[in-house]
């Protein structure tokens, strides 16, 4: 089986920017009442924009109390902030073994592709100088469902003209390997085992560190 195309999650796989969301989400959240800890906001990786606001909401029994203008509005400066912070991006922040990995891709002539949730991707692979090692960066709003849907993976695939059953998808949250998975593709869990495997990762990796064109092969 030849590999056709690698899919990356970005938060948490090619660089860390969970503390940024974090941060942005946490001054929102008290803005309006609604403090959370680091144990919480575990349970917003790998989900939109939208979804987040509306499990933090929840969280404070407050899912009614705004209009979806307001809403909007609560969106729009939680994002705001969070992209002031990512101003201090560089291509240090990269996670170990990615820009090699891409290169070897490239080298091969093998799409890489995003397929993240965050509408901030192309600003993130700019920093990190790694936006001409991409061969698609998929539009969050071009697909109906988000993760755990497969909707990312396959829109990414499809872009690139490579077929489900040919790609490896890598992802550091369980929504992102149930996406995979869904997707008809192998899935490679960066993180914490039990997690990822029990939402189906055919391989969890502590860290990027191990990634190489081998690795991925030897997945088909």
């Amino acid at each position: 089986m030849k590999l056709e195309a690698v899919i990356f999650d970005l938060d948490g796989v090619i660089t860390d920017t969970a503390e940024y969301h974090y941060i942005a989400w946490k001054q929102l959240g008290e803005s309006i009442g609604i403090p959370f800890d680091r144990a919480f906001n575990e349970t917003l990786k790998g989900i939109s924009r939208g979804e987040s606001l509306e499990r933090i909401l929840r969280l404070g029994g407050k899912e009614t109390e705004f209009t979806p203008e307001e809403k909007a509005e609560l969106a729009r400066r939680k994002n705001e902030h969070y992209v002031s912070l990512l101003s201090g991006l560089t291509p240090g922040d990269t996670y170990p073994g990615i820009a090699e990995l891409l290169a070897e891709l490239q080298a091969q002539n093998i799409p890489a592709v995003i397929a993240s949730a965050s509408k901030n991707a192309p600003q993130i692979l700019r920093s990190l100088k790694l936006d001409g090692l991409f061969r698609y960066v998929v539009d969050p709003d071009s697909v109906q469902h988000g993760k755990p849907a497969p909707d990312l993976f396959l829109r990414g695939a499809a872009e690139v003209g490579a077929r489900p059953e040919y790609c490896v998808g890598i992802e550091d949250a369980t929504a992102g390997i149930q996406a995979i998975k869904a997707a008809g593709m192998k899935a490679v869990g960066i993180g914490e085992r039990s997690a990822l495997e029990a939402a189906g990762a055919d391989v969890v990796l502590m860290d990027t560190t191990a990634l190489s064109l081998d690795f991925i092969n030897h997945l088909l």
